[in-house]
Formats: structure tokens, C-alpha cells, sequence
């Protein structure tokens, strides 16, 4: 039933994509706000109140749901869990995203692959080469995959229900909101205290991030080139900064550079004409617009593997 849940969902979205689901963060980034204004005194104790009561609701009424429709019947707990992965994962985001910066390419509008990067990464883009655009747009996209789709399908398996998925996708968009570790966010008592409000929530997500990180990096190197991989997470990975996403993010960025044999990471342009500094991630030859197809290829290939280990377990659970 667990695997009928995830076809029905990525078939539904690949069908046609849920237009109200970006509606529904809006509507939980909104709570998250209003409970900011509420109960942010800036110590994390208080941080760790409002997570709680931040992400109990949907968890409790999805999970809720699930059990009694369950109760009533099985298929209308599988149609359930199929509907509440609809709505949270978002493979069709990165592949169409992806898609409109390769087409850009294929007509030489570099103008056109800026706009739709700026559209999906968010940013400025007017300053970007080509190398610079497919390198961005590369790491949006492994991230993307993981944070939507990897580590979404990882929780729905290993808690009961959609209990897992509503907690995973909830976490993230919480820790973003209450983000307060980015360079500079120390300057203002405001930022300090949002800081320390939201660091439970970013705690509960790197602990949440721990091993479906791992998991994802692994499948990134299975279907892509391992040794390369392998040695990118091992040797890079640690060097990832906090306000880029930490150690989890690293994880899967040096994985997935290794796996394609390409380097990710370097220096990013910022509005005004500065540079932000980062590691450099992979082997190999810079991104370049024609590794693109390559790295939706890698996602596409590590998401049929974990479809197949679910098949097998699935297999193996139902044999006498």
C-alpha cells in the first residue's frame, strides 16, 4: 500500500501540478509568523514552545485522518496518504524548473535562463555567465530533490501515515522562517533574538536531515559515480557553512558533484557587485549548461532505485 501511495502521488504530479500547494505553505509560513509575533522573546526555550506548536497541528490532523480513514478502510487510508504526498512533494518543481533553463539554453537565450533561475532560486541573476547559471541551478536542483522528494518519502516510510511527510515538510519551511544563523544576523538585537527563537526548529531539522541525508548521498553515488562521490562526501562535505544549509546540505551537494564528475559550489555573485564565498564541491570540469540533463538524469535514476528497494520490501513484508 506504501508503495501505491508514492506511484499515485508522483503520477499525479507529473499529471498535473497541485496549484493550491503552494497556497498551503503560505497558510503555514502565516501560523509560524503569528506565533513568532506571539511568543519570540528571543531564548530558545520559547523557540522550542512555538516549534511544538507549530508543527503538532498537522501532524496530529493529518496522521488523524489517515487512521480513520484506515479505520473504514484501507483504500481510503492509501487515497489519504496518496493526496497528502501530492500535496507536499515537489519533483515536478525541480524538473520543469530545470527543463525551461535547458530549453533557454538550446536558444541561446542566456537572458531567459537568468529569468527562470531568478524565478525558482530567487535572487539576482542579471550578472550570471552560462556557468554560472547551471551551476546554481544544479544545486537548487539536487537540493530541491532532496527537501521535496528524498527526504519526504523517507519519513512517510518510517512513520506511520503521512505522520512523517507533514513533519518533514513542516520542519523545513518552520526553520527557514525562524532562519537566524545566516552571515550577519547578529548585528541587531532583532536578528539575535529571532536567532535564538528559531533554533529549535533548526535543530529538529538537522536531526531530522541525519540519516536521509546519508541515504540520498548514497543513491546519488550507486547511480552515479561512486568513488567520485564517496571521496567528495568524505573529504568536502564538513566545510559546507551553516547559512547555506550545514553538513546535511554539504552531504548531498558533494555527492551529487562527485557523482557527475563536475564542480559545484565557488563564489556566487551578490546584488551591488559583491561575491559570497563558498567551498568549492566535485571534481572534474566546472558546470557547464551541458551537464544539466546529466544531473536530472542522476535524480531520476536514484528515485527508481528507491522505488525498487520499496518494491523489495515491500515484497519481502507481504512473502510467508
Amino acid at each position: 500500500m506504501t508503495l501505491l501511495a508514492v506511484l499515485a502521488a508522483l503520477g499525479l504530479e507529473q499529471w498535473r501540478a497541485f496549484e493550491w500547494r503552494v497556497a498551503v505553505e503560505r497558510v503555514f509560513v502565516a501560523y509560524a509568523r503569528r506565533l513568532e509575533r506571539h511568543l519570540n522573546g528571543g531564548t530558545a526555550g520559547q523557540g522550542a514552545v512555538a516549534t511544538a506548536l507549530a508543527l503538532l497541528p498537522p501532524v496530529l490532523v493529518a496522521t488523524a485522518v489517515w487512521w480513520l480513514a484506515d479505520a473504514v478502510h484501507p483504500a481510503l487510508g492509501l487515497v489519504w496518504n496518496a493526496l497528502v504526498l501530492y500535496l507536499l512533494m515537489g519533483f515536478r518543481r525541480f524538473s520543469h524548473a530545470v527543463s525551461a533553463i535547458v530549453q533557454a539554453f538550446k536558444e541561446s537565450d542566456l537572458a531567459a535562463a537568468r529569468r527562470a533561475l531568478a524565478a525558482w532560486r530567487g535572487g539576482a541573476s542579471s550578472e550570471l555567465s552560462s556557468d554560472d547559471v547551471a551551476r546554481l541551478a544544479i544545486e537548487r536542483g539536487l537540493v530541491d530533490a532532496y527537501r521535496q522528494v528524498f527526504a519526504v518519502l523517507f519519513w512517510f516510510l518510517v512513520l506511520p501515515g503521512p505522520a512523517g511527510a507533514v513533519l518533514y515538510r513542516a520542519t523545513v519551511l518552520l526553520a527557514g522562517e525562524w532562519r537566524g544563523d545566516a552571515p550577519g544576523d547578529d548585528t541587531t538585537p532583532l536578528l539575535r533574538s529571532r536567532a535564538a527563537f528559531g533554533r529549535p526548529a533548526r535543530a529538529l531539522l538537522d536531526l531530522l536531515d541525519w540519516v536521509p541525508a546519508r541515504v540520498a548521498a548514497l543513491s546519488f553515488a550507486i547511480v552515479g559515480d561512486f568513488e567520485d562521490a564517496a571521496y567528495c562526501w568524505r573529504t568536502q562535505a564538513m566545510a559546507w557553512p551553516v547559512s547555506e544549509g550545514g553538513e546535511p546540505i554539504g552531504i548531498i551537494l558533494a555527492s551529487g558533484a562527485g557523482a557527475l564528475g563536475v564542480q559545484l559550489g565557488g563564489p556566487v555573485s551578490q546584488p551591488g557587485g559583491g561575491v559570497h564565498m563558498r567551498p568549492e564541491l566535485g571534481t572534474g570540469d566546472p558546470a557547464t549548461p551541458e551537464i544539466l540533463p546529466s544531473a536530472v538524469g542522476l535524480v531520476w535514476r536514484a528515485l527508481v532505485l528507491w522505488l525498487v528497494l520499496i518494491l523489495l520490501i515491500t515484497l519481502a513484508y507481504l512473502a510467508p
